[in-house]
This record gives structure tokens, sequence and C-alpha cells, in this order.
């Protein structure tokens, strides 16, 4: 395609493959009305893709008519036992949280959590092209990132295990006073700076290099350290962990001590990586002692 700018059409379709690759799941809701409600709220900023997970009432007549012109959402919208199942097959969950929880996670705006979406989803497809490019099997693997989108329960949104299945928390900015949205108006603020965000990535992504899939390969998304409940591990105790992994993945025959290559640098980076804390620092010191001895 030229650099020309793209018709409404075709901008219109490359907004519509990003947002295919997100869902909305709603977690124990009480009011059919609610999910009603969000449906709405999704159908206007062109969301399709929703997931109740054990609701405590089924959709009904007021769900329906909540969602006005939404209430397609309603027919398709999957109804999940347990949250495990509904992300089963995501690639990465983002949670609407309010306040900060016991074990924190990054906590990013909307507008960053688009970005993030938006990026992985650029990546993911890059890579995904490449792969079928390479290969050609009837089993090459092909399919749309997916991206789940977590809200909670009306009175209490959602608890700190299932906070704890998100990659990323989504906060709204609010009056620290009451900073509690109805769990449907939160879907449609943060699905307004999605759908905003994609109008202007949509101009850009027409337009990367044809060795995208190429520069897709070393590319990874890197998250930066927060405000965390427990202080980070310093470069010794790093390296410390490098090195009792490495011996130990050459006393289990996982490794070759004359032939480690780049093993260590790559569990180095990995270490980097992850950003562990000192808590996560020795919880993985005793698992490789206890393997070590066993």
């Amino acid at each position: 395609m030229s650099n020309d700018s793209l018709s409404s059409t075709e901008q219109a379709c490359i907004v519509n493959d990003y947002l295919d690759c997100l869902q909305v799941i709603m977690v124990n809701t009480t009011l059919p009305a609610n999910i009603g409600s969000a449906a709405r709220a999704m159908h206007t900023m062109g969301l399709s893709r929703l997931t109740v997970v054990d609701p405590k009432l089924p959709i009904d007549e007021t769900s329906v008519s909540h969602a006005a012109g939404g209430s397609e959402l309603l027919s398709s919208a999957v109804i999940a036992p347990t949250l495990e199942s509904a992300i089963a097959g995501c690639q990465l969950v983002f949670a609407a949280s309010s306040r900060s929880r016991h074990m924190p996670r990054p906590v990013v705006t909307p507008t960053q959590a688009a970005k993030i979406m938006f990026d992985f989803i650029d990546t993911q497809s890059a890579l995904s092209a490449n792969d079928n490019n390479v290969n050609t099997s009837s089993d090459a693997v092909s399919g749309k990132p997916s991206i789940a989108i977590l809200f909670g329960r009306e009175d209490r949104g959602l608890t700190n295990e299932e906070l704890a299945y998100a990659d990323y928390h989504i906060q709204i900015d609010a009056n620290p006073a009451y900073p509690v949205l109805n769990v449907a108006s939160a879907v449609q603020v943060i699905a307004s700076f999605i759908f905003a965000y994609a109008q202007t990535h949509a101009q850009t992504a027409d337009n990367l290099d044809s060795d995208t899939s190429a520069e897709a390969q070393s590319t990874i998304n890197v998250n930066l350290r927060q405000q965390w409940d427990e202080p980070a591990i310093n470069q010794q105790q790093l390296q410390q962990l490098t090195q009792r992994t490495t011996d130990l993945m050459v006393q289990r025959s996982l490794a070759n001590s004359e032939h480690l290559k780049s093993l260590p640098s790559r569990l180095s980076r990995l270490g980097s990586r992850l950003q562990l804390d000192q808590k996560e620092y020795q919880l993985l010191s005793a698992l490789i002692a206890k393997l070590s001895k066993d």
C-alpha cells in the first residue's frame, strides 16, 4: 500500500483487526443489567468479545434492554465457569483495579495499557507471519494474539487471587476520596482510551517496514520497576542466582559444563528482565538448594 493517508474504510479495517484481539472479561457479576450496560459500552468503542465468569444471575431481558445497540454482544458472549478457563488462551492479561494491593503488579494508565496491548499485537502478529512463512506444513501455528481485560464485581472488584493473574493493573485517574466506578462505567472509560489510541496507531501500522517480521524476533517488552512491596535484588545476588542455576543444570545433566556457551549470559539476562525482589530471590534460592540436594 502507498504512503498516502489511509481511507476511512481501510483505517476502520485495521482498527477492527486490533480490537478483535481484545476481550472483556466480567467476573462474578451481580446484576444482569450491568452486563448489558458493559456490552453497550463495548459496542460503542468497537469491542466485540465479551466473557462473563460465573455470573450470579444469567443474562436476561434487563441485560438486553441496557445493551441497546450492543445486544449482539450478549448473544455471542461466552459464559465461563472459572476465571482460569476464561483466560486460558490469552497471552496477555490486564485487570482494572482502583487501589494498590498487597502483592502489586505494574500499574498503568488506560493510555499506557493501550500502547502495551497494540505493541504486543504488532510483535506477535509479525512473529506469527514470519513463522508461517518459514513453516509451510499443515500444522503451522497461526491465529491472532488474545488479550484479556478483567473487570470485577460491582461491590468489591477483583480479589487478590484474581488480580494475581494479570500482567498489568489498569488504574483510572479519579477523585482520590472515592475512586470507584460502576463496572460498566469502568469498561466505558478504558474502552474509550483503547479506541482513541487505535485510531492513531492504525495510521502508523500500515507504514511499517517490510522487514518487520525479522525485527520482531529481537523485540521484547521490558517493564520498568514501579512501587513494590519488597526491595529489588542487587547485582551480586543476581550473579549468585545465575551461577547456582547454571550449576544445578549441569548437575541435572541439562547442560554440559564444558560447553555452556551463552547459558550463563541468558540466565543473567532472564533474571534482569524478571526484576526479582528479595522475597522472590529467597524463594528461588530455596528451590535451587532443595533440588541440588535431591
